[in-house]
């Protein structure tokens, strides 16, 4: 029975993403259609957490619901939405069925349901046949039914998300959430899976933290990552990229100065360790700073005190410090261009980030997330992925990393 089958899964200890993708399965099984997606509502944007039937890069989508009135429709209302065979509404999944990737949808039967937690409006699940009729008023009842146990497995993960933020609060209760262009991190591959439980763990202590990989690999993106499932996460998230920093002006960037420490001071300024107290400092490219820099911020990072240039005494500020860089810093240690005591206390948990060629089918996934951008962006009803297409970016090694590949995307929408 699909009732026993959910119902285990509820007391069964699952890691989340798991838990969702089982319930998207047993609803697939039973209803025998096409697609099963469920569907998280952030803002005005739903975007897939679990689905059976799907293409991969449709993980990646975010789905502005103004822009799709069938998923507005299915928002609008408590039971179950169906849409007649032959509805004129455009399918937001148009081309993203597996069965049909890449193709447009032909008269096929679509129904959803939104889906509330501690009576708010949490998202939507959505179910695609490819044949007209599959979604009899038996099949739209057995959903109206099932929606109830749907809702309380959303509820369990959503307890065991909010259990793991008192833990990393103490005293907070705060849901973080993902937000596209704001640090949420795609993809589903077992190095990035790994990555992120790693990071978990760090992420609620105080230790710095260093950031390697490649240029374009998304360390700012892992950076702000690790801010928001920090206890510090209400707190001054300043970044700065120390290869964009004239050496002249470096420490005063950082630390601030005092009227008349040098030609031009005409007032105090604070720096970016003033900017990020209580909060977290991300020194992006750290191994570009000068030794002379280098040596004021080992002193901060041993007794938490900054020094103003042209002041006379220092000031304490709680800053966590987490630096990324694309260099070899054992190297640089190696060759005199980069502090070996620093580099130890920066590198208290260093942590790789795997290229993108690695990374398997993510490539598919982040260039759905980065098509719904460029559809959105060009006012277009869809765009895909060929099977050609699929192909090719999963054959290149990008070098580039995810900047290269949004870049690739943003030209080929053009075309």
């Amino acid at each position: 029975m699909m009732e026993e089958a959910l119902l285990a899964d509820l007391i069964t200890e699952l890691p989340n993403a798991v838990r969702l993708q089982r319930l998207v399965h047993t609803l697939h099984e039973r209803f025998r259609c096409g697609a099963v997606v469920l569907l998280r509502l952030d803002e005005d944007t739903l975007r897939p957490l679990a689905a059976v039937g799907l293409v991969q890069e449709a993980l990646g989508r975010r789905f502005v619901v103004a822009q799709h009135p069938r998923l507005a429709a299915i928002l609008s209302q408590r039971e179950p939405t169906w849409f007649e065979p032959d509805s004129r509404l455009p399918d937001p999944y148009d081309g993203l069925l597996d069965a049909h990737a890449g193709e447009p949808l032909s008269v096929h039967d679509c129904m959803g349901v939104s889906l509330f937690v501690e009576g708010r409006l949490w998202g939507a699940l959505t179910l695609d046949a490819l044949h007209a009729g599959t979604f009899d008023d038996e099949a739209r009842r057995d959903l109206q039914r099932y929606t109830l146990v749907i809702e309380a497995a959303i509820r369990i993960t959503r307890l065991e998300h909010e259990n793991r933020g008192l833990r990393l609060a103490r005293s907070d209760v705060l849901e973080t959430t993902q937000v596209p262009g704001d640090g949420e991190i795609l993809g589903q591959s077992q190095v990035i899976r790994e990555l992120l439980r790693e990071l978990e763990v760090v992420a609620d202590s105080e230790l710095p933290v260093l950031l390697l990989g490649e240029t374009g690999v998304g360390k700012e993106l892992f950076a702000r990552w690790l801010h928001r499932h920090s206890r510090r996460r209400n707190k001054p998230l300043v970044l700065v990229n120390c290869a964009a920093l004239p050496e002249s002006l470096a420490e005063s960037e950082l630390f601030g100065h005092v009227k008349g420490a040098f030609s031009g001071a005409t007032t105090d300024r604070p720096g970016r360790f003033d900017a990020a107290n209580g909060g977290t400092l991300v020194l992006d490219e750290v191994g570009e700073l000068p030794l002379v820099v280098q040596a004021k911020l080992l002193r901060t990072l041993q007794n938490g005190e900054i020094q103003r240039l042209g002041a006379d005494k220092p000031r304490q500020v709680d800053v966590r410090i987490i630096a990324a860089t694309n260099r070899n810093l054992r190297e640089s240690v190696r060759d005199g261009h980069f502090r070996a005591d620093l580099y130890h206390r920066l590198s208290v948990y260093p942590a790789p980030i795997p290229p993108l060629r690695e990374r398997g089918n993510d490539v598919l996934i982040l260039a759905g997330y980065f098509l719904e951008l460029n559809r959105a962006r060009l006012g277009l009803r869809s765009m895909r992925l060929s099977p050609a297409a699929e192909r090719a970016l999963l054959g290149y090694t990008w070098p580039g990393n995810v900047r290269e590949l949004e870049h690739v995307i943003s030209r080929a929408a053009l075309r």
